[in-house]
């Protein structure tokens, strides 16, 4: 019996760390969501991270002593993982030049609560583009479990 091996695009970044990350995104702690991505093939595709630590902020607010992770920031993840995504499709030079703007976001649904000590994963894909604008399909899973989904369009914005 022949054993398959997975071909991997010959364009795929295996992994992007936290320090590669800050060049491209310009959110900082607390609002940066994304720690590191693997399997990135531009412009298309990705996984982002996040771990979850007792030490987020949005912890001490949302619950005290329930702690769970707002729905609405896991889906800006998804936004600031997709953002990865695209910048990762300009040449390094120009990266910094662009920013990529979160602009609608559809079909959202939250299906478990995120916890501390969670590992959250979002995989995102690109659906479509036009231009300067990209639709996406993102799903969030801790444990390969679905915790949260959405489909969302960013735009990207050459800064002047």
């Amino acid at each position: 019996m022949e054993e398959q091996t997975e071909v991997k695009p010959e364009n795929m970044i295996e992994e992007i760390r936290i320090g590669d990350i800050l060049k491209m995104l310009p959110h900082r702690y607390p609002f940066l969501l994304v720690d590191r991505m693997k399997n990135v093939i531009p412009g298309e595709s990705g996984i982002g991270f996040k771990n979850m630590t007792m030490n987020e902020e949005f912890f001490q607010g949302h619950f005290p002593g329930n702690p769970i992770m707002p729905g609405v920031l896991q889906i800006e993840a998804m936004a600031q993982t997709a953002g990865i995504i695209v910048l990762t499709s300009f040449p390094e030079e120009e990266r910094s030049g662009n920013s990529v703007y979160f602009m609608t976001v559809d079909e959202v649904k939250f299906r478990k609560p995120v916890l501390p000590g969670d590992v959250l994963e979002f995989h995102v894909k690109k659906e479509q583009s036009v231009r300067n604008v990209f639709k996406f399909r993102g799903e969030a899973k801790v444990d390969g479990k679905l915790v949260s989904q959405a489909i969302f369009s960013a735009m990207v914005f050459k800064k002047s």
